[in-house]
């Protein structure tokens, strides 16, 4: 754990640096630490300018945005991976598993095809999506409650439904689109994407992963706890239904504002906890840690991937990690069979 956390982080800077000077036009390394030292006020004296306007504006403000708006993305849903496998006690078990998504998804497709949330000004995309995820898991907790506790069973039951039933609204929606072009852009957006990336869309899912991350690493051995069983938890002294109702909230908020700023992009909640806990063990001081800085890394390499392979088209991101999470899951479900 020692190595393992200054390795992520180093390789975490790395993966930053490199990303952002990759691409349709190639910036190297060291041009593009040049031009981020020069837009920190006491480095900027000392830097001189040996690159054209078309590298500072490819590097500041097109890829770098992207590039931590993919590592805030990628740690926020390994961390609502990780708080989601605690919750129902189960290692397949991902972000999306309560119909968060799919909420997000109708509500965003909504707003793009048919402009209902048009009076949100430039925000609408990201704010639709949240108010879409937030009424998804509203409903999925009101029924998964039984006599004030949440009823396991019924909250993942309740979850696939409100999932099926949001996926054939934005079906509907979908069919119904007055535009092929506002359909294209709304399949793009629900395969997931950080192409929109705005230095302004980074302030609000950095604050809440911070705060969301926090709160978990505050409760690790409650989480540890949790993974007993509701009976040992409690005897160890834990209060149960209060920290089942936090995790659904965490989880929630988490993969509501991520989806917001990125659409759809599965798996990843799915795969980084579980390879965290085959590197690190199961307790959640470390495996928060370290799945938050293996999520950040991986979107962002992966995100590389998306726009390079058939450049200078880009894919969903959404699609290349479902690719990579697909086969993953199967290998899973076949090591759970085996053990």
């Amino acid at each position: 754990m020692k190595l393992i956390v200054p390795a992520l982080l180093a390789l975490s800077l790395l993966s930053i640096l490199f990303a952002i000077g990759l691409g349709p036009v190639s910036v190297d390394a060291a041009t593009v630490m040049k031009i981020i030292a020069s837009k920190i006020p006491f480095l900027s004296g000392s830097v001189e300018k040996t690159w054209t306007q078309l590298d500072e504006n490819i590097v500041w403000i097109l890829r770098l945005p992207r590039v931590l708006l993919g590592i805030i993305v990628g740690a926020s849903l390994a961390v609502t991976g990780v708080a989601m496998q605690a919750l129902v006690r189960n290692s397949l078990a991902d972000p999306f598993i309560l119909g968060v998504s799919s909420g997000a998804a109708a509500a965003a497709t909504l707003g793009m095809l048919f402009g209902v949330f048009a009076f949100l000004g430039k925000y609408t995309l990201s704010i639709s999506a949240f108010l879409g995820a937030a009424a998804s898991i509203t409903i999925v907790y009101i029924i998964s409650r039984v006599r004030g506790r949440i009823n396991m069973t019924q909250l993942l039951l309740s979850g696939v439904v409100i999932a099926m039933i949001m996926d054939s609204l934005t079906n509907i929606i979908t069919l119904s689109a007055p535009n092929a072009l506002g359909l294209h852009n709304a399949a793009f957006w629900m395969s997931g994407s950080l192409a929109g990336a705005k230095w302004s869309y980074l302030t609000l899912p950095l604050i809440v992963m911070l705060i969301c991350m926090m709160t978990l690493m505050i409760r690790y051995r409650a989480l540890n706890g949790l993974l007993l069983g509701d009976e040992t938890a409690g005897t160890l002294g834990f209060h149960v239904a209060r920290l089942q109702k936090l995790l659904v909230i965490v989880a929630s908020l988490l993969a509501g504002v991520t989806i917001a700023v990125s659409g759809s992009i599965g798996f990843v909640g799915l795969m980084v906890p579980h390879l965290t806990r085959l590197l690190v063990g199961s307790d959640h001081k470390r495996v928060l840690i370290v799945s938050a800085l293996m999520g950040g890394i991986l979107v962002v390499w992966t995100d590389v991937a998306a726009r390079m392979i058939i450049a200078p088209q880009e894919l969903p991101i959404g699609l290349l990690t479902s690719l990579i999470g697909g086969p993953f899951f199967i290998w899973l479900l076949k090591r759970g069979s085996r053990t």
